[in-house]
């Protein structure tokens, strides 16, 4: 049977549409529009906070949607939007020095790709159970947790302060849309953040007139309109993504590496193999399949479709929890509608102006987005603790954790020699790992170890220490 041929079906009303299955092509298509829709927010805004190209960032949406939809064969229905996993990393690679500029941020997270690639092989061959024996939910959780709250800063001293009060609307607009408004409306609660601080700061603009700040990028506050699209004028309707980005790199470019911008992207593979693993254990329990077999598929194919958009200056991807909720609320799961989605976005992608009308977003918006965003972000690591009923009246969670948590988010660094400088998150999350399983399964009633936890479970039972890897401790 050819990939590209599904299963024409037209079920009641309720009756899912399976991945190999499709509704009629009139049907197909409006669903494929929705699934743009619904990643579009996000897959702009992360790409503009990283001082990459939002037109290149969407056109590369699709391109790697489609290789992740032949790579897991059409099973694994997903479309891959720019990963917020890296944004952290990105915001520590530029910190370093005027010589790690765009190149060095796409190497380092091309590198990133090729290591989730070699992840997904192992996977692939080894089995899904390999994941949760080296990261298991509690590391896992610490690490997204320290990658979200590590960009505290990034919002505190770049975004926010660029226009407070639109920023400040924009964020509660957000929080409201996410969870007050219906259905698939709270889904693209950061589409329609990005439309509402857009509209709001151009309100402002005719009623207030120019707002004196200081510009991302910039070290003296200067007098400009909040919205200004001269940009939007000059550019071409249909083209290639070109022009240069505002370190002076060309938006199209090759990488350069360097191994301290290495090091920091590396803890964020940590959070892309939490996402692909969530994601299909999410549309297996959707669709009602077997899809373990297409767990290393899945991993592998993100980190592939990452490195192929950081070659050429794109941004990284990841599977989309917003599309998961437009699968959930249609009951539609066919891949022929992801092919769609990824055709549409190809299409706007070839759009300059469509994309200098994204980059102009004004500085106070995406401070309001971004906000509520990286706070998610970390908050998701809590998630994975609750979900998993992380016990941290176990010392080995309580203490094996703390430490890395400590230092990825307050900027620890360690040095060796002259040149190389280990800190942040790529020091946090290598203290996670090794601090975590050198104490995983110790721990007795006596010293600090019991001690702690009797404090938190005095009614605490000696046996199988099993919180450590997810479980709940035994009484």
């Amino acid at each position: 049977m050819s990939m590209f041929k599904w299963d024409v079906v037209d079920p009641a009303p309720g009756q899912p549409v399976l991945p190999l299955q499709r509704l009629p092509w009139g049907k197909t298509i409006g669903l494929g529009a929705q699934h743009v829709v619904a990643m579009f927010g996000a897959t702009f805004v992360f790409p503009l906070v990283m001082g990459l190209d939002a037109n290149l960032a969407i056109m590369f949406s699709g391109l790697c949607t489609i290789l992740f939809l032949l790579i897991v064969q059409n099973r694994v229905p997903s479309y891959l939007g720019t990963s917020a996993s890296f944004v952290a990393s990105v915001a520590a690679i530029r910190a370093l020095d005027e010589g790690n500029d765009s190149s060095y941020v796409t190497g380092a997270i091309l590198v990133g790709g090729l290591v989730l690639a070699a992840i997904g092989v192992l996977v692939h061959f080894a089995g899904a159970g390999l994941i949760h024996r080296i990261l298991p939910p509690a590391v896992t959780g610490a690490v997204v947790m320290l990658i979200g709250f590590n960009l505290a800063p990034v919002v505190a001293g770049t975004y926010w302060p660029q226009d407070q009060w639109v920023a400040l609307l924009t964020a509660a607009f957000m929080v409201f849309a996410a969870v007050a408004l219906p259905g698939f409306w709270s889904r693209i609660a950061v589409f329609l953040a990005l439309i509402f601080g857009y509209v709001l700061s151009w309100i402002f603009d005719g009623v207030f007139g120019p707002i004196t700040s200081v510009l991302g990028g910039a070290t003296e506050a200067t007098e400009h309109d909040r919205v200004s699209w001269a940009g939007v004028q000059a550019a071409d309707w249909i083209g290639l993504p070109s022009g240069t980005l505002a370190d002076g790199v060309s938006v199209v470019h090759g990488p350069s590496f360097s191994l301290t911008a290495i090091l920091l992207v590396l803890p964020g593979v940590i959070a892309l193999v939490a996402e692909n693993t969530g994601h299909v254990k999410a549309v297996a329990e959707m669709t009602g399949e077997d899809l373990d077999p297409y767990m290393g598929r899945a991993i592998g194919a993100d980190g592939l479709a990452t490195a192929f958009a950081s070659a050429f200056g794109g941004s990284p991807t990841t599977t989309y929890a917003e599309n998961i909720g437009v699968m959930g609320a249609t009951r539609v799961y066919s891949s022929a509608a992801y092919y769609v989605a990824a055709l549409v976005a190809i299409l706007l992608g070839l759009c300059p102006k469509f994309g200098a009308i994204v980059n102009a977003t004004p500085g106070g918006v995406l401070g309001g987005i971004t906000v509520v965003l990286y706070g998610m972000i970390g908050l998701v690591g809590a998630k994975i603790w609750v979900e998993n009923n992380i016990d941290f009246g176990n010392p080995v969670n309580l203490v094996g954790l703390s430490a890395g948590i400590i230092a990825g988010i307050g900027g620890v660094t360690l040095t060796f020699g002259d040149d190389f400088e280990l800190g942040g998150i790529a020091l946090g999350t290598i203290l996670v790992i090794v601090f975590f399983h050198m104490v995983r399964g110790r721990g007795g009633t006596g010293g600090p170890g019991g001690a702690t936890r009797n404090l938190s479970h005095p009614d605490y039972d000696e046996g199988v220490d099993d919180a450590a890897s997810g479980g709940t401790h035994q009484r």
